[in-house]
């Protein structure tokens, strides 16, 4: 009789592997449940990013449409900080020469409409680039507007008021583009509080 020994066996008898069970329905069902969830967050994530990548890229837009408009809208402001001192230099041309002085002579009369005319039609330029002058006398201090260069004592008008301009303030656009140089009172009345100016002064060109 043979002995089954395991040892005794021929080298080239065939390995039999054991495979393993099939997964149950319910196994089967759960990891595809699984499964689904996975890409179905992967889906959500994906959207949501390109989402932002959209608004992003919409905002990118914007800024540099921004950006775009302002250079244009403020590519002259160096040219017209040039142009009103030669308007500063217009208005003392005919500070010196008074009303009276213009009566009793012709040729002064002549030389000062010739440069009126010149100053007005250099504040059109101006005008017509947005640029226009900051109202300042009579009106309260405003740090935004107005460089204060001496405080006098008066009693007869709030304190923080503009009683003097050495040099007019102009604006472009929405922004400052030179201070007015003034003389504001002290030892008056407490000013009432007044509303903020439109314009965005503490932005300069």
């Amino acid at each position: 009789m043979n002995n089954p020994n395991p040892q005794d066996a021929p080298e080239d008898a065939p390995f039999e592997a054991q495979t393993p069970p099939p997964p149950s329905a319910e196994a089967a069902a759960a990891a595809l449940a699984d499964r689904v969830n996975t890409l179905e967050a992967l889906i959500e994530t994906l959207k949501n990013e390109r989402l932002m990548a959209l608004a992003e890229a919409e905002n990118a837009g914007k800024r540099a449409d921004k950006r775009i408009a302002d250079n244009a809208k403020y590519a002259v402001s160096n040219i017209c900080k040039a142009l009103v001192t030669v308007a500063d230099n217009l208005g003392r041309a005919l500070l010196a020469a008074p009303v009276e002085a213009r009566a009793a002579n012709d040729t002064l009369k002549n030389l000062a409409t010739g440069v009126e005319m010149t100053e007005k039609e250099l504040i059109t330029v101006l005008e017509n680039q947005g640029v226009r002058r900051v109202e300042s006398l009579n009106q309260p201090f405003d740090a935004n507007f107005h460089n204060a260069i001496q405080e006098v004592e008066n009693i007869g008008v709030p304190s923080g008021t503009v009683v003097q301009v050495f040099q007019e303030g102009y604006v472009m656009h929405d922004r400052l583009l030179r201070p007015a140089m003034v003389v504001v009172s002290k030892g008056g009345p407490k000013r009432e509080a007044a509303p903020a100016r439109p314009t965005g002064g503490n932005q300069t060109v």
